[in-house]
């Protein structure tokens, strides 16, 4: 009857009880009053005036909308309502019994407003009307909810006295404060310790405001007055939660006063859970439980300056007697800036994106797979060989003659496959190194590379080729930012197979596809880094004819009879490949020689070395793949065939990560090989050069697996 008088838009409420509420019930308001017409049916069930229509029941914002209070009392009571609008003449009252009224409405003398009158409550169910508690306890409870409500409107005045009393009980005047309403109920000892708090969060679309008690008021019981869009509820988890957070500052077994008004979307509220309007439900409940346990940690840090400490004498004679307060003035400069941001433990980061391992210095050998080791030299080459011209493209500047030539060398593990259709005794080429020196070449503005390549090398000209740069574009729309974040502060936890490894990011576990990620990662670098390759230079030759055969013969390459003969398709490919040697030498660092050997490889990244087992298919699809046509789809199928032949797949592999037993000893090395290369080479330039595009957070390329504040809730429950 209350939140009704509320809904009319009363200024005054005023309660009457005798025998707490047994015997009569009078609430009075000034508020709109009731229609003459709607008095026939005040009474009735579902019968209200708030929903005007269907939609109405999305948003709820009136206290009363299933028009059950009234016609529920009428059942067990005898009902007297008079009532008065603004623009009547007089009022009218009525009674009502079983939901209907008794006779006509009369006029009568009255003051603008509704008086509902509860008279010999239950006197029809003598079983409900026995379970009730002396009268005495049944008046606090009329007591106490009415005093929140007072608290919570403090613009309304409030009064509540036993019949025939002169003075009331509760009383609260229309333009005193919500702190003058706590000190007429609650007395002065709370009203001094107050802290006003108040947050908001348009992301997940609530406002709190309220005030809480400092860490020198305590009582055993906690006094929580919680209103929800203005209704009176309650709600387990949140007490939990702020209980929590006074339980470093209150002695044991000790509780706060806490008062706090949460307004949240209408639509994100549903009040329809409880009989009695006791619980609502609300989205985004825990992350709002969250926000506001951390404000109050930040008021409670920032309300220290001073603490009451009740001492007892120990010495006799003293001249301080046992009950006097002791204030201590603590500095409020020892609160540092980053307290009030308290990490709990279900929102704990244990891992540091920034540590290194160990085994990062401890780079293992190669795999001892192959049968003949063939030795590869990777070479950085800082312009044409001297008296030889090579053209230049008008949009290509060549800096060479401020970069400084460097020379590295790394041995490859060719396939056995290619190691014994050949038996030229491998070149030994004696390993040189230069430091690696930063210059000063000039770069396209917004150009995000900078002056070194992905392998560490200074570039040797600066691309200005339309095409290129429209593909350098079109990655950099592409990117997706919040997956940027996460591969570059990622912490790796470990490979679950050559395909897919496992990532922890904050609270987040993820499983990763380090297949497309590294073929992605190889792509952009090929765009990037256009025309800027080291070289890796095979110190065996490898023949285009026999690698063209081998890729033939596997039924990978979708080879028919109709096709035509094998050796007259790997013949083409060879000449079709000689004529294309000088751009892919310009390009690409794809090196081919006149005789039709593969001589050199572009070198992408330091320390990698893409598997060669996959060489003979990667020059079929060169031939066959590329659109040779159109300048820009040539450069980038192209890069996507170099990018598919470097990124780690799992057939070439296989049987390095799952050894069998014959082959244990070696294979194990092998195992260790990939792993630390996908760990510290691969994972290491996904930080720091992938653009992971928008549709890896559509295509099962990055999972979340698994979300730490998830899974307490889950081991909570058990």
């Amino acid at each position: 009857m209350i939140e009704n008088c509320l809904d009319a838009k009363s200024t005054s409420v005023q309660v009457v009880v005798k025998e707490g509420g047994l015997k009569l019930i009078q609430v009075q308001d000034n508020g709109c009053g009731i229609r003459k017409e709607d008095l026939d049916i005040v009474c009735e069930r579902f019968t209200t005036s708030k929903l005007q229509k269907f939609e109405d029941l999305a948003s709820i914002s009136t206290y009363g909308f299933r028009g059950e209070a009234l016609a529920s009392i009428s059942h067990v009571a005898h009902v007297t309502v008079t009532t008065k609008t603004a623009d009547g003449k007089c009022a009218y009252r009525a009674t009502y019994s079983d939901g209907k009224i008794k006779a006509p409405p009369k006029p009568c003398a009255g003051n603008q407003g509704t008086q509902i009158t509860v008279e010999d409550l239950f006197y029809n169910v003598n079983t409900r009307r026995k379970a009730l508690k002396n009268p005495n306890e049944e008046y606090a409870k009329i007591l106490e909810v009415v005093s929140r409500y007072a608290i919570h409107n403090s613009g309304i005045s409030f009064s509540v006295k036993k019949q025939g009393d002169t003075m009331s009980d509760v009383r609260t005047l229309s333009n005193a404060s919500t702190v003058d309403n706590i000190r007429s109920i609650f007395g002065n000892a709370v009203s001094r310790e107050l802290i006003e708090v108040g947050c908001e969060d348009a992301s997940l679309a609530f406002k709190m405001k309220g005030y809480i008690t400092n860490a020198n008021y305590s009582v055993k019981k906690c006094v929580f007055l919680l209103f929800i869009n203005h209704r009176l509820v309650e709600s387990a988890a949140l007490r939990k939660a702020i209980e929590t957070v006074y339980a470093a500052y209150l002695p044991k077994s000790t509780h706060p006063f806490l008062y706090l008004s949460l307004e949240i979307a209408p639509q994100n509220v549903d009040v329809n859970v409880h009989p009695t309007k006791h619980e609502v439900h609300f989205l985004h409940e825990d992350s709002i439980l969250d926000r506001i346990q951390q404000h109050i940690e930040s008021k409670l840090l920032g309300s220290n300056s001073s603490r009451m400490y009740f001492t007892q004498t120990l010495l006799p004679g003293a001249d301080c007697s046992s009950s006097e307060i002791v204030k201590s003035a603590a500095n409020s400069s020892a609160v540092t800036k980053g307290a009030s941001d308290k990490v709990y433990a279900h929102q704990m980061v244990r891992t540091d994106s920034r540590e290194q391992k160990l085994d990062a210095f401890l780079q293992p050998g190669n795999n001892p797979r192959s049968t003949g080791p063939a030795e590869a030299m990777t070479e950085v080459n800082a312009g044409p060989p001297e008296g030889q011209v090579r053209p230049q493209d008008a949009e290509m500047e060549d800096v060479s003659d401020r970069v400084e030539p460097a020379v590295v060398q790394e041995d490859i593990a060719m396939p056995a496959e290619l190691s014994e259709s050949r038996h030229l005794p491998p070149e030994t080429v004696p390993p040189r190194k230069r430091p690696r020196e930063d210059t000063d070449v000039e770069m396209e503005q917004g150009d995000t590379r900078k002056d070194m390549t992905a392998a560490c090398t200074p570039r040797r000209r600066i691309i200005n080729l339309t095409s290129v740069l429209t593909l350098q574009e079109e990655i950099g729309n592409q990117a997706h930012a919040n997956l940027q974040e996460m591969l570059h502060d990622h912490s790796f936890v470990g490979c679950v197979s050559p395909q897919w490894a496992l990532a922890q990011y904050q609270t987040k576990l993820y499983l990763l596809n380090t297949t497309k990620l590294s073929q992605e990662l190889f792509y952009q670098i090929l765009i990037y880094d256009f025309a800027n390759f080291g070289v890796l230079r095979l110190s065996e030759p490898a023949p285009l004819y026999e690698l063209s055969m081998l890729a033939l013969e596997d039924p990978e390459s979708g080879w028919t009879e109709e096709d035509g003969p094998k050796e007259g398709l790997a013949e083409y490919i060879v000449e079709f490949l000689k004529k294309k040697a000088e751009m892919l030498k310009d390009y690409f660092s794809l090196e081919i020689d006149e005789e039709g050997n593969l001589i050199g490889l572009p070198l992408l990244i330091d320390n990698y070395i893409p598997p060669l087992e996959g060489l003979p298919m990667f020059i079929l699809r060169l031939a066959t793949e590329v659109n040779w046509d159109e300048e820009k789809e040539c450069f980038e199928s192209l890069s996507k065939e170099l990018a598919m032949f470097y990124s780690i797949r799992k057939q070439y592999i296989i049987d390095e990560a799952n050894p069998t037993n014959s082959q244990n000893e070696d294979s194990d090395s092998g195992s260790t090989t990939w792993k630390w290369t996908v760990e510290h080479v691969l994972y290491k330039a996904f930080r720091t050069h992938l653009l992971p595009p928008k549709h890896f957070t559509e295509d099962g390329n990055i999972l979340q697996l698994a979300n730490l504040p998830d899974l307490y809730k889950v081991f909570e429950r058990c």
